[in-house]
């Protein structure tokens, strides 16, 4: 009996962590972006240049990880009788955070996934985005010790539950049986895939586990500091010890600050982007991934958040606000980063936070 409490309260988020370490692995040795295994921005930026959505020709496809994580998760929760459709939890607000938290995310060049994941491939430049991520998780804190809530939600008819999973099941189709329907990136990130059966396995694995489990990164740094508990923590350093040494056993780790797939060397934005994303992870009560899951669980709030994210991608590349990667033409190396717009919209994104976070103090909605 205690070896099954302690897998269940302990074993479970490390194996979690595993799995999806492995699942970006492979993923990418079977075509998916270097350091790029898993990223829950970068697939919904994807998804939604795939749709339309915004004309960056270098990232548009369905990204089959993103459906096997809702779909992996609604499995997971009905066969656990975990799923509760609810929903009215400040929707509006949620949306607004999710698209800010895709800006400060696309700033950076991933989510904080894939900021685990590319620190597991020795990529240096993500040691700012982490420290940024941390920055905004204790902003974040901040504002909960001083009774921040969005509020609760409320039961919502089932169907409700079901509207997040039932799109994503609809984007399945288009992309395995209406493919001239969406756009397809030539070049670039989005040409870089695995296979659609790979993909979709390997999210359904990591949706069933995150589900299972509860794995979040924003939510095991708030749990740490707020609680001194470090078991959601144990998951994303499972990932960064798993990816970290298969990256070793397959000669891919490159430790470095230069030259590194899809990443750039504007530090100061690169922290502060994962900054603006870690403070609305905290104020949403989870990172992009958790939300995924609590849709997949039947929360309408979450996926409000999730199409705030798609959005806030074609935002980002229809107004030129996302990183742009460091790069080498003819020899000469030369540092991405974000422009001038990219910039104004982190300082908005900061002020929008600011103001989110404080009408939802005690008392404020009152007045």
């Amino acid at each position: 009996m205690k070896e099954k409490n302690w897998f269940r309260e302990h074993g479970l988020i490390l194996l979690t962590g595993v799995v999806v370490g492995v699942a970006a692995l492979v993923l990418t040795a079977m075509g998916n972006p270097k350091n790029m295994g898993f990223c829950i921005a970068c697939f919904e930026r994807d998804i939604a240049g795939a749709l339309g959505l915004h004309s960056a020709a270098k990232v548009q496809y369905i990204r089959p990880e993103i459906i096997g994580i809702v779909l992996g998760a609604l499995i997971a929760a009905l066969a656990a009788r975990e799923f509760r459709a609810k929903a009215g939890s400040s929707p509006a607000s949620r949306f607004v955070l999710g698209l800010f938290v895709m800006i400060g995310a696309l700033v950076f060049l991933g989510c904080p996934l894939r900021m685990v994941i590319r620190l597991g491939g020795g990529d240096l430049t993500a040691v700012a985005g982490l420290l940024g991520f941390l920055a905004g998780i204790l902003v974040g804190v901040v504002f909960l010790k001083k009774g921040f809530s969005l509020g609760r939600a409320y039961p919502v008819p089932t169907g409700e539950g079901f509207m997040l999973p039932g799109v994503m099941v609809v984007l399945l189709v288009l992309l395995a049986a209406f493919p001239a329907l969406l756009r397809f990136s030539e070049e670039g990130p989005g040409s870089m895939h695995a296979p659609l059966v790979v993909s979709l396995i390997a999210g359904l694995a990591v949706g069933v586990m995150a589900q299972r489990s509860r794995l979040c990164m924003a939510g095991g740094l708030r749990d740490a500091f707020m609680l001194r508990d470090f078991n959601l923590l144990t998951g994303f350093v499972a990932i960064w010890v798993t990816v970290t040494v298969g990256n070793l056993i397959l000669g891919n780790y490159n430790l470095s600050a230069v030259s590194q797939p899809i990443a750039h060397s504007q530090y100061l934005w690169s922290f502060l982007g994962m900054a603006l994303a870690g403070w609305g992870s905290i104020l949403l009560g989870g990172c992009p991934l958790r939300q995924l899951i609590l849709a997949g669980e039947g929360n309408g709030d979450s996926a409000v958040t999730v199409l705030g994210m798609i959005v806030g991608a074609a935002v980002a590349h229809n107004f030129g606000l996302a990183g742009n990667a460091d790069s080498v033409v003819d020899g000469v190396y030369t540092v991405g980063g974000i422009g001038t717009a990219g910039m104004a919209a982190v300082v908005i994104g900061f002020v929008v936070l600011l103001a989110v976070s404080v009408a939802h103090l005690p008392g404020k909605e009152a007045a």
